[in-house]
């Protein structure tokens, strides 16, 4: 499938469906290269059809994956892989959203929202531009409030929904302290009580809302007449479905298939972990890859096992008694002697590999991504609104920046 330049412009009207087919038809073209897991693998399918990628990503080290992780494009890396980020780049393009000038936020609207995510919600709240003016908010999956606080202006209303009681009763004590009128109700949208909440009058909102939360409210929304909403989608793979539920009829008839792994993939992409997360994430996994390789001997079977989320106190165990308190809880027979600090080394080089050709798979987060979003779209387009895609900041700011508007006509 050669490369074409795509304009970076918002999506509207036919084309979220054309770009939708050229995505699928390269996701599926290629799902050899992004599916396998190099994490779970000690050698990739595609590694046989690309033997000079493969060794030449396997030759680098941690700190070269890791420079890289954020912009794999960038890689001057053997083919096919120059070719396929530039398919990934064309099919990725995608214009900004036009931004208006917000009000200026009342005093003290921001103390309690740490920068980034202050700076989130500036961003996201001046793109939401609609034929009607809104009238009544719907803040959903809320938390304290902050969006919905950021948005109401004089002579609206703001209804936010949130889960926590404890968020609920922070947020109503913020918005009495800001003297707005705003109504914290405490509600579990993934409950059939949650329609009721929900009007033609209201303009729901939602930023970063997770898997499940956010396809609710596309179904709720668009089933209640609400005219306009914005959502910022985030967390596909949060989801209770075994694997994923194609939501348009354009994305049911075609034949990508996707599970809960596959759906984690556009999450891989991070942005905020400072160095001591990086460090104990590192360890983390350097140690299961290690004892990966232990337990494949154990077994006597060459497949991963999976293992259960640990406790960061297991961190500070020496790699052998990790390795012996986590064959015991999987109920592995008894390890013989060994030389540990090669079995650890061993699991630190694994992961330079793991780190490395999982660049090969960055090429496919954002069509991924796009997919799952436009998916999104041409339901609301079925449903009768008019959509448009775009980004609402920049992804250092966050990469899950993709936004959708719908109103209808």
């Amino acid at each position: 499938m050669p490369a074409r330049d795509v304009d970076s412009q918002v999506l509207t009207g036919e084309a979220l469906l054309a770009r939708f087919m050229r995505l699928d038809a390269f996701l599926i073209e290629h799902q050899a290269l992004w599916k396998p897991r190099p994490f779970t693998h000690l050698q990739l399918p595609w590694e046989t059809s690309h033997p000079e990628l493969a060794a030449w990503l396997r030759g680098r080290s941690l700190e070269d994956a890791e420079h890289a992780h954020n912009q794999p494009a960038l890689l001057n890396a053997p083919e096919p892989f120059a070719s396929l980020a530039a398919m990934s780049a064309a099919l990725s393009a995608v214009g900004e959203l036009p931004a208006h000038t917000l009000a200026t936020a009342g005093h003290r609207l921001n103390v309690d929202v740490p920068g980034r995510k202050w700076q989130q919600i500036e961003a996201f709240a001046s793109r939401l531009q609609f034929a009607d003016a809104p009238g009544h908010w719907l803040d959903w999956c809320s938390g304290k409030g902050h969006l919905g606080r950021r948005l109401l202006q004089a002579g609206e209303h703001l209804t936010c929904l949130e889960y926590d009681p404890a968020l609920v009763a922070s947020g109503q004590a913020l918005s009495q302290r800001h003297q707005l009128h705003a109504l914290h109700v405490e509600q579990d949208v993934l409950d059939v009580t949650a329609a009721s909440m929900l009007g033609s009058e209201h303009t729901p909102v939602a930023l970063h809302a997770c898997g499940d939360l956010h396809v609710r409210l596309i179904r709720l929304a668009s089933a209640s007449g609400c005219r306009q909403l914005a959502i910022a989608p985030c967390c596909y793979n949060r989801t209770s479905l075994v694997d994923y539920a194609p939501m348009s009829s354009a994305a049911q008839r075609c034949g990508l298939q996707l599970s809960l792994d596959d759906l984690a993939l556009p999450m891989s992409e991070t942005v905020t972990a400072g160095a001591r997360v990086r460090r104990q994430r590192d360890l983390s996994m350097a140690r299961r890859l290690g004892f990966d390789l232990l337990q494949r001997e154990l077994r006597g079977i060459d497949e991963y096992l999976p293992t259960p989320s640990l406790p960061t106190a297991w961190l500070d165990k020496s790699f052998a008694d990790y390795c012996h308190h986590l064959a015991e809880l999987k109920e592995l027979s008894t390890i013989a002697p060994q030389d540990w600090s090669a079995r650890e080394a061993a699991g630190w080089q694994r992961l330079a590999h793991v780190r490395n050709l999982e660049l090969l798979r960055g090429l496919f987060r954002r069509p991924l991504e796009m997919w799952l979003v436009l998916d999104r779209a041409l339901f609301l387009v079925e449903q009768g609104y008019s959509v448009r895609l775009g980004t609402f900041c920049e992804s250092p700011l966050t990469p899950r920046n993709l936004l959708l508007l719908a109103e209808l006509p």
